[in-house]
């Protein structure tokens, strides 16, 4: 190891974090996820956000925390059933607090990215059909012409819709999410009216915003076979792979969604309307078929001993697996890239330091190779509401855990090294030795200054 080795990223590289609306901001009981805890079956414990990390009222809090940690840069998402709370009826003071916080982080010397949709919907909207209704394409188009006018001033950084095939799968073909759906067409209907419903935004961020930098997050998953030896494990792997990580994002750059088995659909309104390419990785599924099963259950999701695996059916982490998506994603469409989604479910904070580490390790690598990412936004800053799985401790994420009866944050050993890696602009033998010493021959050794 050459002790002065050190791995350091461009000095315009966005060090960041991600947040969402429902999971941090607290009272939100206008949208479809407050009504899944109501009905019940969907979330763990029925749990609503209920008061979350209170960001609507202390957001400013945690920004000064970013600050401190050396952020330059940090993803949020505006909450559409706040600011639109009945169709057409616009929340004035909700978009001036919007427009408080944003200005909060640029004051703070952190660049927003405004995500515009991150899986939440309005009531109003749902109660009309959701995202299966033609017409969800317009209401977004005059949600997105509203907030961008309030707000493109402050920023260049807009994500236009969060997880599109993952908000598609579980809401309408896998049934996880409400209403619990298990319908391809549906799936179809929603997939495309979200394609249309990114790309009415992209033209109108771009119409409105100076220099305007619009993506979208795309959530990109390892899937291998789980039996190297077995056909049937392989072809479902190469199918889950097609439908998950390709499908959404072949139609809005080729304005044609092909569902395998069916007839293409052309939109070439869409096509083309990607600036960058958001990547959320986590993790690597094993993929092993079934002879037998219900509907849509032919195939499981399956990990390996000895590999470290999150909790539940979260699968396997797999640093390698960012460079493989990285590079296949540049050399398929070269498009700039951002990560604007990594993280790990680690209470304890016992992985969460070396996840950081190794993953960085990789995106550097990768850099090396003159594929362009132009930033890393870790999830997330704070331990949050996540999702189906509520507040269960199992799925904390956070840098700074977060006691939801007092609102007190404790920065956790991972957020004083992500403070350290920011500083430096980028990780140092020292900040491995202090942090996670049984990684630097593997993150060092090969490296010359």
């Amino acid at each position: 190891m050459n002790p002065d080795a050190s791995l350091i990223f461009p000095q315009a590289f966005r060090w960041g974090t991600a947040t969402s609306s429902y999971q941090v901001e607290g009272n939100l009981t206008n949208n479809d996820w407050w009504l899944a805890a109501q009905e019940g079956g969907y979330i763990y414990h029925d749990q609503s956000a209920g008061l979350a990390c209170d960001w609507w009222n202390r957001a400013e809090e945690d920004f000064d925390r970013m600050a401190d940690l050396g952020l330059n840069a940090h993803r949020l998402s505006i909450e559409w059933s706040r600011v639109e709370p009945k169709p057409g009826v616009w929340d004035e003071a909700a978009i001036a607090r919007y427009r408080e916080m944003i200005q909060g982080l640029v004051d703070r010397g952190i660049e927003p990215m405004i995500t515009l949709h991150h899986f939440t919907n309005p009531l109003w909207m749902v109660e009309r059909g959701g995202w299966e209704n033609p017409e969800a394409v317009d209401w977004f188009a005059s949600y997105a012409h509203k907030i961008v006018s309030a707000l493109g001033d402050l920023t260049p950084m807009w994500c236009t819709i969060n997880e599109p095939m993952v908000m598609i799968g579980q809401t309408y073909a896998l049934g996880r999410w409400r209403p619990g759906k298990r319908d391809l067409n549906a799936a179809i209907r929603a997939g495309v009216n979200i394609a249309r419903a990114h790309g009415a935004a992209y033209h109108i961020i771009h119409d409105q915003v100076e220099k305007a930098f619009v993506g979208f997050a795309k959530h990109m998953i390892i899937w291998e076979p789980h039996r190297l030896w077995m056909p049937n494990d392989w072809v479902a792997a190469w199918l889950v792979r097609l439908l998950f990580n390709r499908l959404f994002l072949s139609s809005v750059i080729d304005g044609v969604l092909r569902v395998p088995g069916r007839r293409a659909i052309r939109i070439p309104e869409v096509r083309n309307t990607v600036d960058w390419l958001g990547v959320n990785y986590y993790q690597r599924y094993r993929i092993r078929t079934k002879l037998f099963g219900g509907r849509a259950m032919f195939m499981e999701l399956g990990t390996r001993p000895g590999i470290l695996k999150g909790p539940g059916d979260w699968g396997e982490i797999h640093p390698p697996g960012l460079s493989l998506t990285l590079r296949h994603l540049w050399n398929k469409y070269r498009l700039p890239l951002i990560i604007t989604e990594n993280g790990i479910p680690d209470q304890a904070d016992e992985h969460r330091p070396g996840f950081i580490v190794t993953h960085l390790h990789e995106l550097w690598r990768t850099m090396q190779e003159e594929i362009p990412v132009y930033g890393y936004y870790f999830w997330s800053l704070v331990d949050n509401f996540e999702w189906t799985e509520g507040y269960d401790p199992a799925f904390s994420f956070g840098l700074f855990e977060v006691d939801f009866e007092t609102q007190e944050r404790q920065m956790r050993p991972s957020g004083e090294l992500y403070k350290a890696i920011c500083e430096a602009g980028g990780l140092t033998p020292a900040i491995v030795a202090e942090h996670t010493p049984a990684l630097l021959p593997a993150v060092f050794g090969s490296v010359r200054a």
